[in-house]
């Protein structure tokens, strides 16, 4: 197999199974990056078929997948949510073709006719999209990996521009994901929401302005 699918994930005990079992489903390795979960995340994952290396503290989505990194033995790596709705395995294969064929350094999956909510945020913020493929030593070439909380996105984004990346965002349809308010509670799940858009705006006024 040439592709691992790495989802880096934080008490997402509802959710995981799923979407391990559509990439084991698609022919993938999983490896899931269990971020300091106080949940079954990891038994789950297990179950499902998943490879899991734990974290012993929360370090972030990026400090998941720096660590988790570690796991993967192919050439090529699909990043996903652990909170996906409505994923298909060929959802996961169009992401990796276009970079296993050599026509783009990365994809990005682009939610499309899977809620309004989330549709809207994507359509408004591509870039923001956790769901990629790109080569393994790509990603581990990333500098600051480890350290990106909420602002990962925007790292490979501008990490991707900085090298002259050819980047395809491809549309997913069908595809959404469980909002931050409907998993941790109105008020909790919007602070939390103004935290990561907090987090992301400081990077990138730091990235733009210096």
């Amino acid at each position: 197999m040439t592709a691992t699918v790495l989802i880096p994930a934080y008490n997402e005990e509802a959710t995981i199974q799923r979407v391990v079992g559509v990439a084991r489903e698609a022919g993938f390795p999983v490896v899931v990056a269990d971020d300091g979960s106080q949940d079954g995340t990891a038994q789950k994952a297990r179950e499902a078929g998943a490879k899991v290396v734990r974290l012993g503290e929360n370090r972030g989505k990026g400090g998941a997948i720096a660590e988790g990194l570690k796991a993967v033995e192919t050439p090529f790596v699909l990043l996903l949510d652990a909170d996906l709705l409505g994923l298909r395995p060929e959802h996961l294969h169009a992401l990796l073709e276009p970079v296993a064929q050599g026509q783009a350094e990365m994809t990005v999956g682009v939610f499309q006719g899977g809620r309004l909510s989330t549709d809207w945020a994507m359509r408004l913020t591509p870039f923001l999209s956790g769901q990629r493929a790109l080569r393994t030593a790509d990603l581990k070439g990333v500098p600051g990996l480890e350290r990106a909380r909420y602002d990962l996105e925007l790292l490979l984004t501008r990490h991707a521009k900085a090298r002259g990346w050819r980047v395809r965002y491809l549309p997913l349809k069908g595809v959404s994901q469980v909002m931050k308010e409907e998993k941790r509670g109105l008020l909790p799940g919007l602070a939390h929401r103004l935290r990561m858009y907090r987090e992301i705006l400081r990077y990138y006024l730091k990235a733009h302005l210096g």
